[in-house]
């Protein structure tokens, strides 16, 4: 009866109820540790999951940060440990200290626990200046789709000094649309904005990185057939994914397990993916790649920043004839110098001016 009950409690409440119970534990219990009298920006949200594509934003987030804000230390708040952190940072940090949350895909219903903690990291923090990272903004049509959009209206309308970043047209049209009380600003995926075209190997064979999640568009058979093309057309096919599961993950081995996959990028020959993030993995890494549609907008958006690397070709007819024509294409189309899109971060301190 009990365990039935609790299914009954909004995920929010618990989140709040969790979180008042933390103010009774002591602040070296909380698992933090940061220098006093520091200016600080702290990265809540921050990925120590197995989505490489969540850990390469946290990790180009950090860097972004570090090098436009140098008289302040960064520090990364693990989603795992977030009422933690909120409990840490209302101890120990200040009012001016700036509060980021990671950029993505998440910002909607379908991964709807992360958004509740992101409007819980909002609701905390009502003084300081939060930066959102770019997202891709996506609430169903569903009653319960806009639910959620209602209380994001609500909880991100009331922040002072809030700055939602869009990383797509779709996503600041939705944000401009939604959110007039806040600063909205259209910028590429973080991620985007790194070079990792070093080191160069020979390329060899095809790496294949297909969802296999709710977000998977492509069908089984549209798979088994792309499949058999690869191996006619290259022989070696090697499928991995830059998911790797896991939750809790050390920050060393983040970064190992991330900077391993673009390794695998750099000695492909192709790598054939439907995840947003294995499309710009083979932008930084400048690798050939063939690109289908996940089941929102987001990778046909986000293509719009990368579209003159001509290596990097999107699906939008995924029947065997156009596949096999854009294979031949894509062997037959040389690899340009990558293109460097740090520079729309320029001014990224004198963007934030929403006060």
């Amino acid at each position: 009866m009990i365990s039935k009950l609790k299914t009954l409690i909004p995920h929010e409440a618990k989140l709040k109820g969790k979180l008042l119970l933390l103010k009774n534990k002591k602040t070296s219990d909380l698992g933090f540790v940061i220098p006093k009298n520091e200016k600080k920006i702290f990265i809540f949200l921050a990925a120590d999951y197995g989505n490489l594509g969540d850990v390469a934003i946290t990790y180009a987030q950090h860097k972004l940060l570090a090098s436009k804000y140098p008289d302040h230390i960064v520090m990364e708040v693990p989603i795992s440990s977030t009422l933690e952190g909120i409990e840490f940072v209302k101890r120990e940090g200040k009012d001016s200290d700036i509060i980021t949350t990671v950029g993505g895909g998440n910002t909607g219903d379908m991964y709807d626990q992360i958004e509740s903690l992101r409007q819980l990291v909002f609701d905390s923090f009502p003084e300081n200046k939060i930066i959102s990272f770019p997202q891709t903004i996506d609430f169903s049509e569903s009653s319960h789709g806009q639910k959620m959009l209602q209380k994001a209206i609500k909880c991100y309308s009331r922040h002072k000094n809030l700055t939602l970043i869009a990383r797509e047209e779709v996503s600041f049209e939705t944000y401009t649309k939604y959110f007039p009380k806040n600063q909205v600003l259209l910028l590429p995926d973080i991620v985007m904005t790194l070079d990792k075209t070093t080191p160069m190997y020979e390329r060899k064979g095809v790496l294949v990185c297909l969802r296999d999640d709710k977000e998977k568009k492509m069908t089984p058979d549209q798979e088994s057939a792309l499949l058999e093309l690869l191996k006619t057309n290259y022989g070696k096919v090697t499928q991995g994914d830059t998911h790797i599961g896991g939750t809790q993950m050390s920050l060393r081995k983040r970064v190992r397990e991330v900077n391993k996959l673009w390794d695998a990028f750099r000695r492909s020959e192709l790598v054939v993916t439907d995840r947003l993030h294995g499309m710009i993995f083979c932008f930084i890494t400048n690798t050939p790649g063939m690109v289908f549609l996940n089941n929102n907008h987001k990778v046909l958006t986000s293509y719009a920043w990368i579209k003159k690397a001509k290596h990097i070709q999107l699906v939008t007819d995924p029947t065997t004839e156009k596949v096999a024509m854009l294979l031949e294409t894509l062997k037959n189309t040389t690899v340009a110098p990558k293109e460097d899109l740090l520079p729309h971060y320029k001014d990224f301190t004198t963007m934030i001016t929403q006060k």
